[in-house]
C-alpha cells in the first residue's frame, strides 16, 4: 500500500505563513497542498472513498482544521515546518475517526523518513571543535559511541540510530550539538523500543564524563575511579564537600567504587540526577553517579566507628537500587550544611508571636529541601474575641495565606518548589472556609493556591455522618483541651462542649449537618484535589508514643504520623526498599531482604546523628525519638514479575505478606540497632515496651472505634520471639516505617512509584527535568513473545492513551495485568493498603485513581478507607480532558512530540511538591 504524505507545497495562493523545506529553504504555504495529500491518502485506502460528495466535503473540512490549526500555533512566527504540517494532518485524521487511513500514513511518513535519511554515496561531514576549527565527521565522533551505548542490549540497534542521526546533523555541526543529537535520537526510539532508555542514559554519562573530568583539568581516563580523590579534594576546596570527608581514605574508596553500575540507569534517572542532584560548579557538574552515591555514604558513615568499611557498606547499597534515601538526604550528604532529614511537622500555637515564629521555622526547614506538615487546629477562629485588645480574630486563613506565600518565596534552596500542607481539625468555626482555600473564585486574600491542605477527622464525625447526625463547630480558644484528645475522651468532651454551648456556656459555635459538611468536602476534594482525608484517632489510637504526646497532623505527603507540641517539631527521615530488586524464583528473598533492612535502617538512623538541624525544637524532638521511615517502591513492578493483577485479590495478599516481611526485618534491625547503641531516649512507656507491636495496636483502636472497624488481622510469621528481644533491648527508632510517594528517587532507580498501581502503558512524564517517553517494558516483552510488537501496535497505543483494553488483539490476561490505574477499581488499592496499614507504625501515601468521580462513589470509597482502617489518604485523581498527541513521538529533531496528560484534580502525576519527602 502507498500512502502519500503531504508534499512540499507550491505557492498557488497568497499568503504571510511560510513553509521550511528539509533543506532549510522556505516557500508560500498552500493548502491546496493539503487537500491534495488527505485525498490521495483516502483513495489509497479505499480507491471509492471520494466519490461521494460527504468524502469530498469530509477532506474540504480536514483541510480547513489543519490550515487552522497551523495559523493557531504561529504564536508570532511566519514559517512552520513540513513536518509540522504532516503531524497536523495526521491528527486531524486520528480525531476525526480516520484510524485506517491515520495509521497507515504513521507507517508511511516512517519508511520515508529512512528513505531520506539513508547517507548519499560520498557525502561527508565536518565537525566544528570548540576552537571553531572545522574537521570531517569520523566514525569514532558518530559510531563508535552508539556502538559502544547499544554493547550488551539485544534489542538496540546501533545502525538505526546512526541513521536516526545522520538525518539531524549538518555541515559545521559543533561537538556538543552532535553529542544532542545522539541522545535525542536514541530517547526518541524509546516508544519502539525500551532498551534504548539505557542506551540514551548511556550517551549522557557520556558527555557527563566530560564535563567532569574538563572540571578536573583532566583527560577522561579508562578508569573513572583515578579520578575520585581528585573529585573529593577539590570539592572540599571550593566548599561543596564537607572538610570531614577528607579524613577518610580516599584510594581505598576509590578502589571501593563499581562504575560498571551506571550501565543500569534508565534515561529518566540518569537525567533526573544530572539535572537536579549532581553537584555543580558554574553550571558545570562535578561528579559522576558512582562519585555521587559514594558522596551520600560517606556522609552517612561520618559518626561510625569503622567509617572506612561502612562507607563502602553503605555505597554498595545505593549503588545497587536496592535502596534509595531520600531527596534530601541524596541533595546534602557529605556537604557542609547536611540538612538530611526529609519530613517535619510542627503544631501552631494560638498566639501572635508564635504563629510567625512558626512560619518563619517554616521559612528555615524549607531552605534545606524539608517538607512541611503544619497542624493550625489551635489558632482561634473568626469572630473568636482577643483579649488583648478587647477586638475579633480574622481567624485562621489570613495567616494561611501569608504560610502559603512564604513557601513560594523560600523554595528548597532552588532547587524544588517550597511546599508545604495545612491540617484543620473538621470541628474548627473556620473549616468551611478551610475547604474553599483551593477555590478558583472568591476574595483572593483568602485563597491559597500554592498550598496543599487537609481535613484531620475524628472517629466521632464519621460516626455522626453514618448516623446523619449534627456536628458542632467551635473555636479552639474556648474548647482548647479538644486538641489534645482522641478516641473515647474525645467524645466525652466534645460532648460535654456541645452541652455548655446548648447552655450559654460558650460564645462562639454553631451547628451544621454533618452529611453536609462531608458532602461539602468531598465536593471541593474532587473540584481542586484539596483538602485530602485523614483520620485523627487511627493515628493517634495505633501511635506508638502516645506516652509522649499527642499527633496532630500528617505531613505533606501524609505518610508521617508523629507527636508535635508548641515546643517540639517532629522530623522524619525516609528511604525506601526497591521490592522488586528482592524477588527470586517467584517470590520474596527473605535473606536479600534482611541484608538490605540492616543496613537501610542503619543508614536512616545515622541521618539522625549526622543532619543540619535549622532550628532546635526539631533537632530536640529528633534525638529524643529518633524516628525514621522506611517505605517501599516498585510495588506495581514486582506485581509484573509475579504475574498478579493490581486489581485482584493475590495482589491484596501480597501487599500483605510483602508488608509483613519488611515489618518484621525493619523492626529487628531497629532492635539490634538498640542493642549495639541503645533505646531511644523516650523508649519507656511506649507500646513497643508493652510488647505492643503495630499488629497488636489494632485492637486498641477496634476498643475505641467499636463496630466501625473492619480490618485484617492475620499473620504468617512468628512476631512472639521479636517481642520478647523488643522488650529486653528496646528500638533504637520511636518509629520505623512510613511508605512516601518516591516520586524521583524510583525515576533513579528505574521502578514504578511507591505503591502505585500502573498508570498507563505508554505516556509522556513531566517533570522539573522535563518531558519523557515512559513505556511499560512488562507489557512490550510479552507483545514480543506473541509477535503483536509492531508500529501499528505503538500506533493503536498512543491513541487509546496507552490503554491496551480497547485493543482486540491483546489477550485478555494481559488486559488484566496490564490495567492503568483509572482501570482498576480503587477499592481494590484500598483493600491492599489496609493489609499494609497492620504492618507499618505510621502510615502511607495512598493515591486513589477514579475514573469518572461521583458524590456516591466518593462517599463509598472514603468511608471505606476509614472502615478499613487507614490512617490517612493522600491525593484523589481522576483523568483530566487532555489526551496524548495521536501524532508520532518521533520527528525530525528527535524532540517529544507528545504532552503528559490525565492531571488529577489539582494536581500533576509527577507534581514536584510530592517530591519533598522523596
Amino acid at each position: 500500500m502507498t500512502i502519500s504524505p503531504l508534499e512540499l507545497p507550491v505557492a498557488s495562493t497568497p499568503s504571510e505563513l511560510e513553509v521550511v523545506r528539509r533543506d532549510g529553504e522556505r516557500m508560500a504555504f498552500d493548502d491546496a497542498r493539503i487537500r491534495t495529500a488527505l485525498s490521495k491518502a483516502f483513495l489509497a485506502v479505499d480507491a471509492a472513498a471520494l466519490e461521494s460528495p460527504e468524502s469530498q466535503a469530509t477532506v474540504a473540512e480536514l483541510t480547513a482544521e489543519v490550515t487552522a490549526e497551523l495559523t493557531d500555533r504561529r504564536n508570532g512566527r511566519r514559517a512552520v515546518h513540513i513536518e509540522e504540517i504532516q503531524d497536523q494532518v495526521e491528527l486531524a485524521l486520528m480525531r476525526r475517526g480516520h484510524h485506517a487511513v491515520a495509521r497507515a500514513y504513521v507507517l508511511y511518513r516512517h519508511q520515508r523518513a529512512q528513505q531520506r535519511s539513508s547517507p548519499t554515496a560520498g557525502e561527508a561531514l565536518r565537525v566544528r571543535l570548540e576552537s571553531g576549527d572545522l574537521r570531517e565527521l569520523t566514525a569514532d565522533d558518530l559510531e563508535s559511541p552508539i556502538a559502544r551505548a547499544c554493547e550488551g542490549l539485544a534489542e538496540a540497534r546501533a545502525a538505526e540510530l546512526v541513521t536516526e542521526i545522520r538525518r539531524n546533523l549538518y555541515d559545521g555541526v559543533s561537538l556538543a550539538e552532535l553529542a544532542s543529537a545522539r541522545v535525542l535520537a536514541a530517547r526518541s526510539s524509546i516508544e519502539q523500543e525500551p532498551e534504548y532508555s539505557q542506551v540514551a542514559a548511556r550517551l549522557l554519562l557520556e558527555g557527563l564524563r566530560g564535563e567532569v573530568f574538563g572540571f578536573l583539568g583532566r583527560q577522561p581516563s579508562r578508569d573513572d575511579r583515578d579520578a575520585f580523590p581528585a573529585y573529593v579534594q577539590r570539592g572540599v576546596a571550593l566548599g561543596y564537600l564537607a572538610p570531614e570527608l577528607l579524613t577518610y581514605d580516599l584510594a581505598e574508596l576509590a578502589a571501593g567504587l563499581d562504575p560498571a553500575r551506571d550501565q543500569q540507569f534508565q534515561y529518566l534517572g540518569l537525567q533526573t540526577l544530572y539535572d537536579r542532584y549532581f553537584i555543580q560548579h558554574d553550571g558545570t557538574r562535578i561528579e559522576l553517579p558512582q562519585f555521587f552515591f559514594m558522596r551520600v555514604a560517606m556522609g552517612l558513615a561520618l559518626a561510625e566507628e569503622h567509617r572506612q568499611e561502612r562507607a563502602i557498606e553503605f555505597y554498595r547499597l545505593l549503588s545497587s537500587f536496592r535502596f534509595m534515601c531520600s531527596t534530601p538526604t541524596l541533595f546534602n550528604a557529605g556537604t557542609p550544611r547536611p540538612q538530611l532529614s526529609s519530613c517535619f511537622l510542627t503544631t501552631i500555637p494560638d498566639d501572635l508571636s508564635a504563629i510567625y515564629s512558626g512560619i518563619r521555622d517554616n521559612a528555615l526547614l524549607s531552605k534545606y529541601a524539608g517538607g512541611l506538615g503544619n497542624d493550625w487546629s489551635p489558632v482561634r477562629a473568626l469572630g473568636a474575641r482577643i483579649r488583648g485588645t478587647n477586638g475579633e480574630s480574622q481567624g485562621v486563613i489570613p495567616f494561611l495565606k501569608v504560610a502559603n506565600d512564604t513557601a513560594i518565596a523560600v523554595n528548597q534552596g532552588g532547587k524544588r518548589r517550597g511546599a508545604v500542607c495545612a491540617y484543620l481539625e473538621v470541628w474548627h468555626a473556620d473549616v468551611e472556609e478551610f475547604l474553599d482555600l483551593r477555590r478558583n473564585t472568591g476574595d483572593e486574600r483568602r485563597r491559597t493556591h500554592d498550598m496543599h491542605t487537609a481535613l484531620w477527622i475524628p472517629d466521632l464525625f464519621m460516626k455522626r455522618v453514618a448516623a446523619g447526625g449534627s456536628w458542632t463547630l467551635f473555636s479552639p480558644d474556648e474548647v482548647p483541651d479538644l486538641h489534645d484528645c482522641y478516641g473515647r475522651e474525645f467524645e466525652r468532651r466534645y460532648q460535654h462542649y456541645e452541652a455548655a454551648a446548648e447552655g450559654g456556656e460558650l460564645r462562639l459555635w454553631r451547628r451544621v449537618d454533618a452529611v453536609d459538611l462531608w458532602r461539602r468536602a468531598l465536593s471541593r476534594l474532587f473540584e481542586t484535589g484539596h483538602p485530602w482525608i485523614t483520620f485523627k484517632d487511627a493515628c493517634n489510637e495505633r501511635s506508638p508514643q502516645g506516652h509522649a504526646g499527642v499527633v496532630h497532623s500528617s505531613n505533606l505527603c501524609t505518610e508521617i504520623t508523629l507527636n508535635t507540641s508548641d515546643d517540639e517539631v517532629a522530623v522524619c527521615n525516609l528511604g525506601s526498599l526497591n521490592l522488586p530488586a528482592h524477588l527470586a524464583d517467584g517470590e520474596i528473598d527473605r535473606q536479600a531482604l534482611a541484608s538490605t533492612l540492616r543496613t537501610a535502617m542503619r543508614m536512616l538512623d545515622n541521618v539522625i546523628d549526622d543532619n543540619y538541624y535549622t532550628i532546635p525544637q526539631a533537632e530536640r524532638s529528633n534525638r529524643r525519638h529518633r524516628p525514621v521511615g522506611l517505605g517501599l517502591m516498585g510495588f506495581q513492578d514486582a506485581l509484573f514479575e509475579l504475574r498478579i493483577a493490581y486489581g485482584s485479590q493475590q495482589a491484596v495478599e501480597f501487599a500483605d505478606h510483602s508488608m509483613e516481611l519488611v515489618s518484621y526485618y525493619a523492626l529487628e534491625a531497629s532492635c539490634d540497632l538498640a542493642a549495639e547503641r541503645g533505646a531511644y531516649p523516650s523508649f519507656r512507656g511506649s507500646l513497643w515496651s508493652q510488647g505492643i507491636l503495630p499488629i497488636d495496636s489494632i485492637e486498641r483502636l477496634a476498643t475505641a472505634r467499636g463496630d466501625f472497624l473492619d480490618q485484617d488481622r492475620s499473620a504468617s510469621l512468628d512476631w512472639e520471639p521479636l517481642r520478647q528481644r523488643i522488650r529486653e533491648h528496646g528500638l533504637r527508632n520511636s518509629n520505623t516505617m512510613a511508605i512516601a510517594p518516591t516520586a524521583t528517587i524510583s525515576n533513579i532507580c528505574g521502578v514504578s512509584q511507591s505503591i502505585e498501581p500502573l498508570y498507563r502503558n505508554l505516556f509522556v512524564k513531566s517533570n522539573l527535568s522535563g518531558e519523557f517517553t515512559v513505556i511499560n517494558p512488562y507489557l512490550v516483552r510479552d507483545l514480543k513473545e506473541l509477535g503483536l510488537w509492531d508500529e501499528v501496535m505503538i500506533s493503536d497505543l498512543k491513541f487509546h492513551d496507552g490503554s491496551v483494553q480497547p485493543i482486540e488483539r491483546i489477550p485478555a490476561e494481559l488486559k488484566e495485568l496490564y490495567s492503568g490505574a483509572f482501570e482498576i477499581d480503587c477499592r481494590w488499592l484500598i483493600e491492599a493498603a489496609s493489609r499494609r496499614q497492620k504492618w507499618i507504625d505510621q502510615s502511607q501515601s495512598l493515591n486513589l485513581y477514579v475514573a469518572r468521580p461521583d458524590g456516591p462513589l466518593l462517599d463509598n470509597i472514603y468511608k471505606l478507607a476509614w472502615v478499613r482502617g487507614l490512617k490517612t489518604t493522600y491525593y484523589l485523581r481522576s483523568e483530566g480532558a487532555s489526551q496524548v498527541e495521536k501524532s508520532t513521538l518521533r520527528k525530525t529533531d528527535g524532540q517529544l512530540n507528545a504532552v503528559a496528560v490525565a492531571e488529577p484534580a489539582a494536581c500533576s502525576l509527577d507534581d514536584p511538591e510530592c517530591e519533598a519527602c522523596q
